[in-house]
């Protein structure tokens, strides 16, 4: 498979995942509030949406990997993203540390909104219910949200200083004096890599801190964010263009 189909690939890829997700996203919300109005609940129904969108974002960084290992400079390109998106983009995508200050605004709004009730006693179980625990104390599985995201912004510098290196070489690659470049790219894959795994060790991680209704506002939140700077971004991309 040649460079330029590789990528074309992906990018249908991007499509047809973008709108699985949607797909998913809408049986989510439709879940979450059948959990909200039910004097029971049904937290295994919402288990098992939020292991679809799960699944969907592991196999994301599936189709990814192998993208990767076919054309890593092709993919760093990132050609489907709107200039918006790629200007906010870390070593080809998103950044992983951004979904704990997600998680931090949609606890302060919900909470904000749900005040009254709070105040009342009454258990809201989705972020605005995030407990002192879920924050600072472990858990059963050894780590909570602060120990996770200190965890996630060592291994993200790290990664960045690594890209910066790589970088800091380009010289050699633009004046044709390296004499290594498979070498080099294979480093660079390398990078893109460790860095897509991070982002999805970080999403997993935050999903597991969470109660089942706090992960399906949480999953919720983080593709609307997403859908919400692609249509922006989009948007100024058409703009821009109509405008030269």
């Amino acid at each position: 498979m040649s460079r330029e189909t590789a990528i074309e690939s992906f990018k249908k890829f991007q499509h047809t995942w973008v709108e699985q997700l949607q797909h998913h996203l809408n049986h989510l919300r439709s879940v979450q509030n059948h959990h909200r109005n039910s004097a029971t609940g049904d937290e295994e129904r919402l288990r098992e949406a939020v292991e679809r969108v799960m699944e969907l974002c592991r196999e994301y960084h599936r189709a990814k990997l192998a993208t990767t290992e076919k054309d890593v400079v092709g993919l760093m390109a990132a050609p489907w993203s709107s200039a918006l998106e790629r200007s906010l983009h870390w070593v080809g995508d998103w950044r992983p540390t951004t979904l704990f200050h997600l998680v931090y605004t949609e606890s302060s709004i919900l909470f904000e909104s749900r005040i009254v009730d709070i105040l009342r006693g009454f258990r809201t179980g989705d972020l605005s219910d995030l407990s002192p625990s879920q924050f600072r104390f472990k858990f059963v599985k050894g780590r909570t949200v602060s120990e996770l995201q200190c965890e996630t912004v060592k291994e993200e510098n790290a990664i960045t200083e690594d890209l910066s290196e790589w970088q800091d070489d380009a010289s050699e690659l633009v004046m044709g004096t390296v004499s290594n470049l498979d070498q080099r790219i294979r480093r660079l894959a390398e990078i893109v890599h460790r860095a897509d795994d991070l982002r999805l060790r970080t999403i997993t991680g935050v999903v597991e801190l969470l109660s089942p209704l706090q992960q399906a506002e949480f999953l919720i939140a983080a593709a609307e964010l997403r859908r919400g700077v692609s249509g922006w971004g989009s948007s100024h991309d058409r703009r821009r263009s109509a405008n030269v």
